[in-house]
């Protein structure tokens, strides 16, 4: 994860994600490098949008507009359905990051 972690501070900063980058924010952390899960990364990381991918992440996760609505007032199948879908959206976020990384 201190992987991803580098690379999204570095993200964050604007900073160019390379392996030079990522394995310099490693050790400063203190953390030994490994060479080939940085190479891995950064060819995971090749083609991907990062500020795309996590605007669809945190729309993914991020809660329904305008609240709940109670249990009470909901009919059971559609209480079931809502679960559904949001397993299903959650599922697709964890897919999206997975790819996202590698």
């Amino acid at each position: 994860m201190e992987y991803i972690y580098a690379a999204m501070l570095l993200h964050s900063g604007d900073k160019e994600i390379n392996e030079e980058s990522v394995k310099g924010v490693i050790e400063v952390a203190g953390i030994e490098a490994d060479d080939a899960r940085i190479k891995g990364l950064i060819a995971a990381l090749e083609d991907v949008d990062i500020e795309e991918a996590i605007e669809t992440t945190a729309l993914a996760a991020a809660p329904v507009a305008g609240g709940t609505v109670p249990v009470a007032e909901e009919a059971p199948d559609q209480e079931e359905e809502e679960e559904e879908e949001e397993e299903a959206s959650e599922e697709e976020a964890a897919a999206g990051l997975g790819a996202l990384f590698g």
